[in-house]
């Protein structure tokens, strides 16, 4: 089980509110989807740029957008399997390109341990994606974690409004490894027990 620091899902009503008001607008759950992509991508310039308040707002920001498109996706009657995997890869490359910002910034002043708590926690953030994508591949249901995406970008956010961005990468790059070890000796145990769902 994961603490959650952001709302994983908001209230049915709330969701279906937002989407209805979002998809008569004519905005597409891709959109919405692309919209956060874009806004992530701002805010990586601005991590590599030194702005690292207004990059916490930006990050903050369009990373919401992902409690949005799913809404959008139901209430217009367009969720599909195609929008459920081109939502999933835009978030790890969201995610993946403001690390590697950080990475980048710590770099240009010459913070060697930073630099590698950056890129370990780019690395761990990945694999906890990537076990959830191979257990559910196998048939094996893998939403729970000790440190999941809405954490890891409460972290990264409040890092960077704070200024406290070399102590979140830090507490990133060991809780989400952590993360990935424990979702991978669940997969373990479940294949090695015989429970999937195939």
């Amino acid at each position: 089980m994961g603490v959650t620091l952001l709302p994983t899902r908001l209230p049915k009503s709330v969701q279906d509110a937002i989407g209805r008001g979002v998809g008569s607008l004519g905005v597409t759950p891709n959109m919405v989807s692309l919209a956060g992509a874009a806004g992530n991508v701002a805010a990586a310039v601005l991590v590599a740029r030194g702005s690292l308040l207004a990059a916490g707002f930006v990050y903050l920001a369009f990373s919401a957008l992902d409690l949005v498109d799913g809404a959008v996706a139901r209430a217009t009657g367009q969720a599909s399997p195609f929008g459920a995997v081109f939502d999933a890869v835009l978030d790890r490359a969201s995610e993946a390109v403001v690390l590697a910002a950080c990475g980048w910034y710590f770099a240009e002043r010459g913070e060697d341990w930073q630099v590698g708590a950056a890129y370990a926690a780019l690395l761990g953030s990945v694999a906890v994606s990537y076990l959830r994508a191979r257990a559910e591949v196998e048939g094996v249901p893998m939403r729970e974690g000790l440190f999941r995406r809405q954490e890891r970008v409460a972290v990264l956010g409040l890092g960077l409004l704070l200024g406290w961005l070399p102590a979140a990468v830090t507490v990133l790059a060991v809780l989400s490894n952590l993360t990935a070890l424990q979702r991978g000796w669940m997969l373990a145990r479940a294949l090695r027990d015989g429970r999937t769902g195939g």
